[in-house]
């Protein structure tokens, strides 16, 4: 029997990578498979040859999708590091939506859209707090320096920081991207905080 020299590389290739490599491989793949045909189309087998190794390396390392998922969204997502500080909270909140935007239109944000849209309560719970720690919460945390340093300007009205004014940026454009299929163009982000943002943070005159 004569076996095709493509058909063996992939074995080759994973006898040469080990630990770290491998893995970083297969969630590399995982966020291609889940950027592409999405979480009902992802298969592990589908993860295997994409990484080019073989299915049992998979689920070796990640006895479920759902646990793959979960590490390959973990280890992708872009860290939120410092809030913009323009000397303006309109122009610092335009920074951090924009920011948050370029997350979530990344392949890993691509990839935890594709999950948020597909996957069923189940294992939506399982994936939950890589979405909230991945996402909501360092956009939260953001925000509300935002509106601390607004505060500090005079340009925010002191007791504007609370749960529902914080939760206020990552719901609606979770909730649009979600329900809407908005791709939040820049028109669409400096409404948001114009129409809706900054009314709820001004001073109030009188």
């Amino acid at each position: 029997m004569v076996t095709s020299h493509w058909t063996a590389a992939p074995a080759r290739a994973s006898l040469r990578r080990r630990g770290a490599v491998l893995e970083r491989a297969i969630l590399d793949a995982a966020l291609d498979q889940l950027s592409t045909v999405g979480w009902k189309g992802l298969t592990m087998e589908g993860v295997a040859a994409g990484a080019q190794t073989g299915k049992a390396a998979v689920y070796r390392r990640w006895p479920s999708k759902e646990d793959l998922v979960a590490d390959a969204l973990q280890a992708g997502l872009p860290p939120f590091e410092g809030a913009p500080d323009l000397g303006d909270v309109r122009a610092d909140l335009v920074a951090l939506c924009r920011r948050v935007r370029e997350a979530m239109f990344s392949r890993p944000g691509l990839a935890l859209r594709a999950v948020i849209h597909e996957c069923d309560p189940a294992q939506a719970e399982r994936l939950h707090d890589v979405i909230v720690k991945g996402v909501v919460e360092p956009t939260v945390q953001l925000l509300g320096e935002v509106i601390h340093q607004g505060i500090g300007r005079g340009e925010v009205r002191p007791d504007a920081v609370n749960g529902y004014v914080l939760d206020a940026v990552p719901a609606m454009m979770m909730y649009r991207s979600k329900m809407c299929a908005s791709e939040w163009s820049d028109r669409d982000l400096e409404e948001m905080i114009d129409q809706f943002m900054l009314p709820l943070l001004r001073p109030t005159s009188g």
